[in-house]
């Protein structure tokens, strides 16, 4: 897999990879730049819910027709000094449907140990959370 990523100008950029897709990013103006296009770091945590999102769909596919609504919400945590790497990530899954619980910590627990390319390529840790239908899971569901 190769990535091309070309200098805009300023702190921006644009990148490309096999899908053919224009990718852009921009420092914020704090950092020099326009805020023209997302953080690298925001396209880390996008990117992250993204991969997870298609291995849970994948995993769940007989399942999507009851389900209305899945949104991930990605919080990750810096460290304080330069590189300012992320030291810990929250994933909060808002499911609604008629979908059991267990079957979506499933999902996320294939995803996890099995599927997921990007979560295996950080050096942060990664922990879930579901909302379903409006109620917080615990693992023992």
């Amino acid at each position: 897999m190769i990535v091309k990523t070309i200098w805009e100008g300023g702190r921006k950029f644009t990148a490309q990879g096999d899908s053919g897709y224009d990718i852009k990013m921009d420092a914020t103006p704090a950092y020099g730049g326009m805020g023209e296009g997302a953080t690298p770091t925001e396209m880390l945590l996008a990117a992250l819910a993204g991969c997870i999102g298609i291995d849970v769909t994948m995993i769940l596919n007989r399942y999507l027709d009851k389900i209305s609504k899945l949104e991930f919400i990605t919080d990750g945590t810096r460290k304080e000094e330069a590189p300012k790497g992320f030291v810990a990530i929250t994933i909060t899954f808002v499911v609604d449907g008629d979908i059991d619980g267990k079957r979506v910590w499933r999902a996320i627990d294939l995803s996890e140990e099995k599927y997921c390319s990007v979560s295996d390529s950080l050096n942060a840790e990664i922990t879930y959370d579901i909302i379903l239908n409006g109620v917080k899971l615990t693992r023992e569901v």
